[in-house]
């Protein structure tokens, strides 16, 4: 009898190890994963960060010749923005299209509320925001504005904060409640092109195309009015023609300093974080697109518009100087550096490629095969505000 228990037991201690043990083998872990957009063929490439390495290609996303994406809080959705108007819903664990949309006619990025529950898209055609069920991709608000909206970031309380390039305007819409509530802030500065919000969701700091300087806006304010900065910065210096609008979604915050890219000047500036003054600049090799900062913030990593890019520099944060200069190759468009910023991924678009650099040796360590790469987006965004 107490063999006959003790087989009986043994079985069903053993009963569950072949589900468990195929559970197992179905898991997927999203942590070290990215996608990387291939803008001529509408697809997007999944990387994993720590085997360097391409491991699945999804296609069918339409136009992504100015595309971006926001990831889900649990990192298994991308939401890609399209430059079409094409919102695309993008399963990275089944590599898949889980939905999409065709929202609007010419959409420049967008942003999802900090609870993961709207995904809000910025349109130039017809302009205005739209906002969408994440689960679902249905439309729950229409935001139309009159003018092209640009600088779309999320802010905490479910709110989005984005410009007007024709009114410049910012909007603060509030979804909190049943009926988005907006907020309307004239007086920012001519033609915005882009804007940046701060890690903690305080400062609001729009670009302008149309005047020198910059606007920031403090949204811990009950009724925030605008903070010029740098107001006239570069007023008597030759302005050169601009081939590529700088991106302040790429921004760095290194210690006290924001940096920033100048429009129009080969430099970069630097801008006191506390007090919104300037604090320096930095010559560079050309007009920078993005100034990046390594998570540690001592670097930051800065690459150029047309003719000049395929340089990529690096400055020191702490002496301002630039203190590495190198070529990656032709068209170097984007970079994007790990979670705690031992590597940088960089895509050369007309290479082909997405090379891979140790950010203290800048050795190159790796590279991986890319159809005209661009933005490169690790799954480490879905926890970051702004991003």
């Amino acid at each position: 009898m107490t063999r006959v228990f003790a087989a009986a037991l043994a079985l069903l201690l053993a009963a569950p190890a072949a589900p468990m043990a195929e559970t197992a083998a179905q898991t997927v872990a999203t942590g070290d994963l990215g996608l990387v957009i291939e803008r001529a063929t509408g697809s997007v490439l999944l990387v994993d960060q720590s085997d360097r390495a391409a491991l699945a290609r999804i296609g069918g996303l339409g136009d992504l010749s100015h595309a971006s994406l926001v990831y889900s809080p649990d990192e298994r959705f991308a939401y890609v923005f399209g430059r079409d108007g094409g919102l695309t819903k993008v399963d990275i664990v089944t590599r898949q299209i889980a939905a999409r949309v065709m929202q609007a006619g010419n959409s420049i990025g967008g942003a999802i509320s900090d609870d993961g529950k709207l995904v809000a898209v910025s349109n130039y055609e017809p302009g205005g925001v739209h906002i969408f069920d994440a689960d679902t991709l249905e439309m729950v608000a229409d935001i139309p504005t009159g003018s092209k909206t640009i600088g779309l970031v999320d802010a905490p309380g479910r709110r989005f904060v984005f410009s007007l390039w024709d009114a410049g305007e910012t909007w603060i819409a509030d979804l909190s409640g049943e009926v988005p509530q907006i907020t309307k802030i004239p007086g920012i500065g001519k033609n915005p092109y882009d804007a940046l919000i701060t890690a903690n969701g305080r400062t609001y700091i729009a670009g302008l195309f149309g005047e020198d300087g910059l606007t920031a806006l403090d949204l811990w304010d009950d009724t925030p009015t605008p903070i010029r900065v740098l107001p006239g910065y570069g007023r008597g210096e030759r302005q050169l023609p601009v081939y590529k609008m700088p991106h302040l979604e790429g921004w760095a915050l290194t210690g006290r300093d924001f940096v920033l890219p100048a429009v129009g000047h080969h430099q970069v500036l630097w801008i006191d974080a506390a007090t919104l003054t300037e604090s320096g600049r930095t010559d560079t090799h050309g007009q920078p697109v993005f100034a990046m900062a390594r998570p540690d913030g001592r670097q930051v990593w800065v690459n150029f518009a047309h003719p000049l890019n395929d340089t990529v520099q690096v400055i020191d944060t702490v002496t301002k100087q630039v203190i590495h200069q190198f070529k990656p190759g032709p068209a170097v468009l984007h970079m994007e550096f790990t979670p705690r910023g031992h590597q940088v991924w960089i895509s050369v678009r007309d290479a082909g490629k997405v090379m891979i650099y140790d950010t203290r040796s800048f050795e190159k360590i790796g590279e991986i095969d890319a159809d005209s790469p661009s933005g490169i987006f690790f799954t480490a965004r879905a926890h970051r505000t702004g991003l």
